[in-house]
């Protein structure tokens, strides 16, 4: 099966009604949880402002005589956000350091979190391509929820050390581009390829469609991680992602076995 009948599968299949529907559900629960972590960044933001010292001196003549009047305060919690928003040019740039940051943040963790919602639906989505397309490859899987969680938490680790890693690249423009999605493509590739894999094949044929198809892979993974960028595109393309690796490993395990 070419590459291209690869895809044109998977967006057939992508297109039916038992696959819309497993679509809605991690729409439904990520949308919840970006709500929700919108505003707390956003409420954290604000509050993290901490506090302001505001001096000003005015200076008035009285009979010939210059008089200086200083005033000095400072602007704590809701205070410093009213001073802040009493002008124009602060008003716009506390705004959109608030939202900016919030979004960034709520944009990546949501990508965390749709990868996790995949986990949990992978093993419907692949039973069904199978009762399609490959009832003549049987899905064995490897692997426990043990081993899971053990990789789980072994790749978070290695997310969290390349941020840091990473953080000198931050400050060059257009490479902080690179440098900030190369931890996340990194722990997407992983949680991705291990849970369609861990649900069709064995471990043996696993390490043998990586060594043979390693690049092909990681091609796919990183387009798929691509399109999950565009705003809400990781919520309903999710299913995408595992319909279109699924193909692929089908194909893969079809050939090893025969």
């Amino acid at each position: 099966m070419s590459e291209k009948e690869i895809l044109l599968l998977s967006i057939k299949d992508f297109l039916t009604p038992k696959m819309l529907k497993f679509a809605i559900l991690p729409f439904i629960i990520s949308l919840i949880v970006m709500y929700i972590l919108f505003l707390i960044i956003a409420g954290i933001g604000i509050e993290q402002l901490g506090t302001l010292q505001v001096y000003s001196s005015q200076t008035t003549i009285q009979n010939g005589v210059p008089h200086t009047e200083s005033l000095s305060t400072v602007l704590e919690g809701s205070a410093i956000i009213k001073f802040l928003m009493s002008h124009a040019i602060t008003s716009w740039l506390a705004t959109f350091l608030i939202y900016a940051i919030g979004g960034f943040l709520t944009i990546y963790i949501s990508i965390f979190f749709a990868v996790v919602i995949i986990g949990f639906l992978t093993p419907f989505i692949l039973r069904e391509l199978q009762a399609r397309h490959y009832r003549d490859v049987e899905m064995i899987g490897y692997g426990n929820l043990a081993y899971f969680i053990f990789l789980a938490i072994k790749w978070t680790l290695a997310m969290l050390a390349l941020f840091i890693l990473l953080i000198p690249f931050y400050f060059i423009p257009l490479l902080n581009i690179v440098a900030l999605n190369i931890p996340l493509y990194y722990f997407f590739h992983k949680m991705l390829t291990l849970d369609v894999s861990s649900s069709i094949c064995t471990a043996e044929e696993e390490k043998q469609i990586n060594f043979f198809n390693t690049n092909k892979i990681k091609m796919k993974t990183l387009a798929l991680y691509l399109l999950s960028l565009i705003p809400f595109a990781v919520f309903f393309g999710a299913i995408f992602f595992v319909i279109y690796l699924g193909h692929t490993y089908f194909v893969e395990v079809r050939k090893i076995r025969a």
